[in-house]
Parts: C-alpha cells; sequence; structure tokens
C-alpha cells in the first residue's frame, strides 16, 4: 500500500513538472534588447549634435551603452570648453556608448576610436558615425572616426588596436565607466597598456567621473595608483550632474 501511494505521488510529481515545463516561455536574446532609438539634440557650448540613443535602458544589463550618461555629458561640457587641447590629435575611448563625446571631437581630432564590448553597442555607434559621414562618404571611419571592439583588459584586443594605430594615442577618454566594481581592475590595466604605448610620448588619461558610492570612490584611487597612475583633480570642473556630484580629472604615468 505504501508503495503504490509512493508511485502515486511520484506520478503526480511528474505530471506537475511537466506541466510547468510546457507553460514556461522560452525567451531568446532579442527579448532584452531594446532598439527603438530616437534621434535627439544635445547641445555643448556652441556645438550641436544629433545621434541615436535610447530614453530608458534595454533590459539587459549589460547594455548600459545605449544611453547617454550624466558623465558623458560632463566630459562633453568640458571638451567643448578645451577644444584646443584636442586640436588635431589622435584619440581613443574606453566605453563609448553610442558615440557622443566621439561625434562632438570629430571636428578638431585627427582621429578618434570609439570602443565598447558589446556588439549591441557597437552597432549604434557606427550608427550615429554613418548618420554624420558626408553623403559621399558613408564608410565607418568617416570624419576620422572608427569603432573598435575592446573589451578592459583583453590583451589580444588592446594589441590589435594598437597594431591598426600605431604609435598609440594622444589622449584616453572615459566617461562613467565604472558602473561594476569588479570592472575597475581590468579598466585600469587596459588604460595602463594605452599609456605605455607611446614610446616615451606623452599620453593623457581624461576621466570624468561621477560619484555613486564612497566604495567605488576609494577603489578607483587605490587601482589607478596601482598602476602608477596618479588622478589629479582639474580645479574648477567639480559640479553637480543631476543629482550627483562629478568632477574631471585629468592624468598622465608618473
Amino acid at each position: 500500500m505504501e508503495e503504490r501511494r509512493n508511485q502515486e505521488l511520484q506520478h503526480h510529481q511528474q505530471q506537475n513538472k511537466e506541466e510547468e515545463e510546457e507553460e514556461m516561455v522560452c525567451l531568446d536574446g532579442s527579448f532584452f534588447i531594446n532598439d527603438d532609438y530616437k534621434l535627439t539634440n544635445f547641445t555643448f557650448g556652441s556645438q550641436q549634435i544629433q545621434l541615436f540613443c535610447l530614453h530608458s535602458a534595454s533590459t539587459d544589463f549589460d547594455l548600459t551603452g545605449q544611453l547617454v550618461w550624466p558623465g558623458a555629458m560632463l566630459l562633453n561640457d568640458y571638451l567643448s570648453k578645451n577644444v584646443e587641447m584636442l586640436q588635431g590629435c589622435s584619440v581613443i575611448e574606453l566605453g563609448s556608448g553610442v558615440g557622443i563625446t566621439g561625434i562632438l571631437c570629430s571636428e578638431f581630432c585627427h582621429k578618434f576610436v570609439l570602443t565598447d564590448h558589446n556588439e549591441e553597442v557597437l552597432k549604434i555607434i557606427n550608427k550615429n558615425i554613418k548618420l554624420h559621414s558626408c553623403s559621399e562618404d558613408t564608410s565607418p571611419t568617416s570624419h576620422g572616426l572608427v569603432a573598435e571592439l575592446l573589451e578592459w583588459g583583453n590583451k589580444d584586443q588592446v594589441n590589435e588596436i594598437l597594431q591598426k594605430h600605431p604609435g598609440g594615442f594622444d589622449f584616453i577618454l572615459g566617461a562613467d565607466i565604472y558602473i561594476l566594481i569588479s570592472s575597475i581592475p581590468p579598466l585600469f590595466d587596459t588604460v595602463n597598456r594605452l599609456l605605455r604605448a607611446r614610446d616615451g610620448r606623452k599620453c593623457k588619461f581624461i576621466l570624468a567621473y561621477v560619484s555613486r558610492a564612497k566604495t567605488m570612490d576609494s577603489m578607483i584611487i587605490t587601482e589607478a595608483s596601482k598602476h602608477q597612475i596618479h588622478l589629479k583633480e582639474v580645479v574648477g570642473t567639480r559640479t553637480i550632474v543631476g543629482n550627483l556630484e562629478g568632477v574631471i580629472f585629468e592624468t598622465t604615468l608618473e
């Protein structure tokens, strides 16, 4: 009798499991992606630009680059006031998102390399590069802009970029590029490699930093110091971005 009850219980559990599996909805990756980009206007000083971006994030946390973050607004405001600093220079940006900084700088930089680790984000970067291309030139290198895949800490990808752009860069830019604490060590490993690629010539790292947590604040400083990178606050740049405090850091290797 006991054995029969056990068999009936197992049969009932199996039926429930099969019913649950039938009710499950299988979702592919596209479910988490919102690509309903809106053409949006931005003004920085006397410069006005348009680009495609989202006004709210995708479900996938990895797609944060589809938005224009406060740090990018802070960085672009700073660069628009210091155009002469980047005049004719070669620049690489880490975590370019939709490409708003590269598009702003394309008028006065000799070369601007936008990077991101996410293929979906690279699509919108290239879409915005094409938007700002001349009608007779729709290549992904228009106006000195080019998009490259780069996951921080990936030596092979860094080396591949440096092979395409020998001699390194005059400037490395970054804005709001430390969303996860786990991303900070590989970020500064990549910055360190790019800074050292100049063969004795100076390369400057400019970081638009928006403070979101005290733990993040201290870890940024600590990790930079491990690579002999001293983050120096640019006087007069500390400001409130939205409801958060932001500041511009500039650094070269110690």
